[in-house]
């Protein structure tokens, strides 16, 4: 790592020696970020670097609600606003069992790197709870919901900060959030995106992020090997909502996604996943990847979801969730001579394996670059909300797709002037990097 960016590291490696995922994050853009600590050293004489990593707040509050047997539950609620220079904080509320604020300043660290490549006006931040609403009535998802908004209404709004949804919040979790919100403080405006079409969503949203994570990897594809999804078997993890609008466009596009996967384990179709027959397992039923055999008993399931990386592939994109895909996982990949890999979840994988790729020539998409999808009709959103207006489906994919290949765009011809076209992660990394640098240094320290 460079010299000027070591110490800082050391630095957050002391402060926060059990907060490993934050850690991993820090470390992986801190290390990319040696050639602009050298070209802009003024960047380090203003302590750029350090205020970058360092969030700008972090509201951490009780969450207290009555279950359906009138028993009282407790849970913890987070805000990680990191970092608004270049505008409002934006990102995803998280509610998953394993939420702490590790995990939440690590996606907030990468979503100000996401939000700035999109282009868009967006600051970074995450927030979320360890509820799990799996299992939950709708009543007491509501009762969760409202006992979260009556803290977090204080700290949020459509020119402070406008949160969205992610794991474990869909279009019910955000309903519910904004109604309380509405309710508390008399206001209707943009404060939550993700919001469902009857009141200010935006049509798209829901497939943007698998929609993006395609466009994204077929610009890549045609860029950088003159090459498409068409004829290619794809390996999808997960079969949440990323996975599955993942899986609809790569069908879309000419590829074939032969495997999906969920916490519990993997199928394997070699004649082409039924989604359909997914959509009905997960987003119906909410029940278990392996119910696909019921109707394709020659479909074959492992029970074991980190198996899904030995399945030959051309493209392998992983959209379950962080570190998931190790250097054993990375190492099956290309020896089966997998030409590309593109996140679709969060940091999925370590850095050993991204690494392992980026020396092996293979075309990877960062979750920073390759995911942005979500965050960028966020954004399209957002600016419907504030003129009043919907754009109509059509219009809003065309506006991401173009988004999309401009992040990819920028991301190889950053990659290229650095000295190797296929680190990806680190042209990534400063492209959005140097953007919220030179706003953070026009405003002064503040």
């Amino acid at each position: 790592m460079n010299k000027h960016l070591q110490p800082i590291y050391d630095k957050l490696a002391a402060d926060y020696p059990y907060q490993k995922e934050f850690l991993q994050a820090a470390y992986e853009i801190l290390d990319s970020l040696g050639p602009v600590a050298e070209e802009h050293p003024e960047y380090v004489k203003e302590k750029v670097f350090e205020r970058f990593v360092i969030p700008e707040r972090i509201i951490s509050f009780r969450v207290s609600y009555v279950d359906d047997k009138g028993e009282v539950q407790v849970n913890h609620g987070y805000r990680v606003q990191y970092n608004s220079a270049i505008g409002p904080y934006k990102g995803g509320l998280r509610f998953h069992p394993s939420v702490n604020e590790s995990i939440l300043k690590f996606l907030g660290l990468e979503q100000i790197l996401k939000n700035s490549l999109t282009g868009l006006p967006m600051g970074g931040g995450k927030g979320g709870s360890d509820f799990d609403p799996k299992g939950k009535s709708d009543r007491e998802v509501m009762a969760f919901c409202q006992a979260f908004m009556n803290e977090l209404y204080r700290h949020i709004g459509d020119t402070t900060d406008v949160p969205a949804g992610d794991i474990g919040v869909g279009g019910r979790e955000i309903g519910y959030l904004y109604g309380q919100y509405k309710k508390i403080t008399n206001r209707v405006d943009g404060a939550l995106t993700g919001k469902p079409l009857s009141f200010g969503g935006s049509l798209g949203r829901k497939e943007a992020t698998g929609y993006g994570l395609c466009y994204f990897a077929s610009r890549a594809l045609d860029k950088m090997k003159g090459d498409s999804f068409k004829g290619k078997n794809v390996v999808i993890s997960g079969s949440g909502n990323v996975a599955i609008y993942a899986c609809e466009k790569t069908t879309e596009l000419g590829g074939k996604v032969v495997a999906m996967s969920d916490s519990n384990g993997y199928v394997y179709d070699e004649n082409g996943i039924d989604l359909d027959l997914v959509k009905q397992i997960k987003e119906v039923r909410r029940g278990r990847i392996k119910e696909y055999l019921e109707k394709y008993p020659a479909a074959q399931y492992v029970p074991d979801c980190k198996k899904i990386w030995t399945v030959k592939c051309d493209i392998a994109l992983p959209c379950a969730t962080q570190n998931e895909l190790d250097i054993d996982g990375a190492k099956a990949l290309v020896e089966n001579g997998v030409i590309g890999v593109f996140e679709g979840a969060n940091m999925p994988s370590t850095l050993e394996a991204t690494h392992y790729f980026v020396e092996h020539k293979v075309l990877f998409g960062p979750a920073k670059a390759a995911n942005a999808g979500g965050v960028a009709v966020s954004g399209l959103e957002m600016s419907q909300n504030a003129q009043h207006l919907s754009w109509s489906k059509k219009e809003v994919d065309a506006r991401l797709k173009d988004i999309m290949e401009n992040i990819f765009d920028r991301v190889y011809a950053t990659a290229t002037k650095y000295g190797d076209a296929y680190d990806l992660p680190k042209g990534a990394n400063i492209a959005g990097f140097e953007k919220v640098a030179e706003a953070m240094l026009a405003q002064g320290v503040i």
